[in-house]
């Protein structure tokens, strides 16, 4: 078993910037790839961002591409998504979730094994 542990969320002004992280404990050396993703009230969960854990590889929803950044420290068990220029439009419920799939789509994330509790992030006009 894997659990994970997200924090950062918070609120913040449109055009600034949050920092959140995923701790990951238990048997993490059976994740192959990990991500984040979000759901805003009345919407369905989505990707945001994955990567795979080994090798570094990552994919990104366009609507963040080039304001979020997704890493991961192996050595601390760590998921992060750096997120600039923050819009109203990303306020939501950021989960981190992390299994054996690849490539992490809003599709492929019902088969991920692992999910965090998830962490606020309200963006104010």
């Amino acid at each position: 078993q894997v659990q994970l542990v997200e924090s950062g969320g918070g609120l913040v002004q449109a055009g600034g910037s949050l920092r959140l992280s995923c701790v990951a404990s238990g048997r993490t050396s059976s994740m192959y790839a990990m991500g984040w993703f979000r759901q805003a009230p009345g919407l369905e969960r989505d990707i945001v961002a994955a990567i795979r854990w080994s090798g570094g590889s990552t994919t990104y929803a366009d609507s963040v591409k080039g304001r979020f950044t997704i890493s991961r420290d192996n050595a601390k068990n760590t998921l992060y998504l750096q997120m600039n220029s923050l819009k109203p439009e990303d306020t939501a419920v950021y989960y981190c979730a992390g299994g054996s799939t690849w490539p992490l789509t809003t599709a492929t994330s019902k088969y991920l094994q692992y999910w965090g509790q998830g962490t606020q992030v309200t963006v104010s006009s």
